[in-house]
């Protein structure tokens, strides 16, 4: 058998999406300063209510783990419900000045993957993350926390450590 030539078309779309921005050549594009100004007092002012904007995903948080320990038959539903909170805590602590709350929430996230271990040793370990989320909004731990800051992941550590080497 003998191949038949294919004929092979390239199409080059106009990237419209630099023109949009400004046009230009890449690095020139520009936000005006007062638009700037204003997304900027925006996120301000949003991250003065974010601790308590919070505080009701961890209390989602901490309704979730009760019933991961509740109901061992559904910990897999609840762990990705306790996932998603996470996912959407990730992206926000760094945003309004708690890139900790980023940090455990990425960390949690990481942790509750679908194919986690959901042993009771595990959901001791989500109950850790949330301790270490609500410690950081109770004492308003913005930035990297300093000496607390360290502190409280170095504790978060050693206990997702101590409960998967003593997971049965």
């Amino acid at each position: 058998m003998t191949k038949v030539p294919t004929k092979v078309r390239f199409y080059r779309l106009r990237n419209r999406l630099r023109d949009k921005l400004g046009g230009g050549a890449p690095g020139t594009i520009t936000i005006a300063p007062d638009a700037l100004a204003a997304a900027q007092a925006a996120i301000d002012k949003m991250a003065e209510d974010y601790p308590d904007w919070v505080q009701s995903h961890l209390d989602q948080l901490r309704v979730l783990h009760a019933r991961c320990v509740d109901t061992r038959e559904q910990r897999s539903r609840f762990y990705a419900e306790i996932r998603d909170i996470a996912h959407n805590m990730k992206g926000q602590g760094g945003t309004f000045g708690y890139p900790l709350i980023s940090m455990c929430a990425t960390s949690l996230y990481d942790f509750t993957s679908p194919r986690a271990g959901k042993t009771d040793n595990h959901i001791e370990i989500i109950k850790a993350h949330i301790d270490s989320m609500t410690a950081i909004i109770k004492g308003r731990i913005k930035g990297n926390g300093g000496e607390i800051g360290s502190e409280l992941m170095q504790n978060l550590n050693r206990a997702i450590a101590k409960y998967e080497v003593s997971d049965p």
